[in-house]
């Protein structure tokens, strides 16, 4: 019997016959993330301006030196090279950062807004040859897993923070329980970021991936179906802890400058 064959259409770059907005998703995510890496840029290299009362910035926790009560190791180090500006954040934010930037949803996105590779489902790509995650540089994106575990650590000690958050101090120095709007703004980004960071592929292929079957064993099994769930929404998280974790810089900055007042609930 005669089989047909269907010769390989090398489509020009940005050529298709979609007639679909397909360029607005990818256009959306360059924005977004470009935007997110200016300010976040910008805000690291500061050094200033970001704690106000209890509240520390996301960006500079944990805060390893400075000249604040939130410094886990004092004032700037002696050992910095002087002719360069300090800044605490530039010493912690390789972590967060790397974890987002080797997400396996984020490679996606930006793969599709920043390299057209592809620049969408059916659409011509800039380039002929394919090569994949298996060839350098790409193939550094497999470190996810490792930054994985360094993303618990940071969510461990974003919880601290939001317990902190609600720890004010009145005119006497005592420290009494209160609620604050930057109480509140720091809770629900660290809710945000665990949500975000429970939701790993590498998290859920640690705790039931590896395994034919885990009927068996009902603790496993209730902590994959949980990861499976933040999974199922990882996307949705992904953008919404992006957000959250820069305005609540942005907040605490403000605050901080007097540009905003902190509301007082309680």
């Amino acid at each position: 019997m005669a089989q047909a064959t269907w010769p390989l259409v090398q489509r020009k770059f940005g050529e298709t016959t979609r007639r679909d907005a397909w360029w607005l998703q990818p256009l959306l995510v360059f924005i977004a993330l470009t935007a997110f890496i200016v300010y976040a840029t910008w805000a690291a290299f500061q050094g200033e301006h970001f704690e106000y009362g209890p509240y520390l910035s996301p960006f500079y926790s944990p805060l390893l030196f400075g000249d604040s009560a939130h410094a886990w190791f004092g004032p700037k180090p002696g050992w910095w090279p002087g002719a360069l500006p300090f800044s605490a954040a530039l010493l912690i934010l390789w972590a967060p950062g790397g974890f987002r930037v080797t997400c396996y949803y984020y490679r996606g996105a930006y793969y599709k807004a920043f390299w057209a590779d592809p620049p969408g489902c059916t659409v011509g790509e800039p380039r002929k040859r394919y090569l994949g995650e298996r060839s350098f540089p790409l193939v550094l994106q497999n470190v996810h897993r490792y930054f994985l575990y360094l993303g618990i650590v940071f969510i461990v000690i974003l919880v601290s923070d939001a317990i902190r958050a609600f720890r004010f101090t009145d005119a006497s120095g005592a420290s009494h329980f209160g609620i604050g709007l930057g109480s509140l703004i720091l809770t629900a980004n660290t809710i945000l970021l665990a949500s975000y960071t429970f939701g790993c592929h590498s998290l859920r292929h640690l705790i039931g991936g590896r395994h034919d079957e885990i009927a068996g064993t009902p603790v496993r099994s209730a902590c994959y179906s949980c990861v499976s769930s933040f999974n199922r929404r990882h996307q949705l998280f992904a953008w919404l802890s992006l957000f959250s974790v820069a305005f609540a810089d942005l907040y605490v900055r403000l605050c901080s400058m007097g540009v905003w007042t902190d509301l007082r609930f309680f």
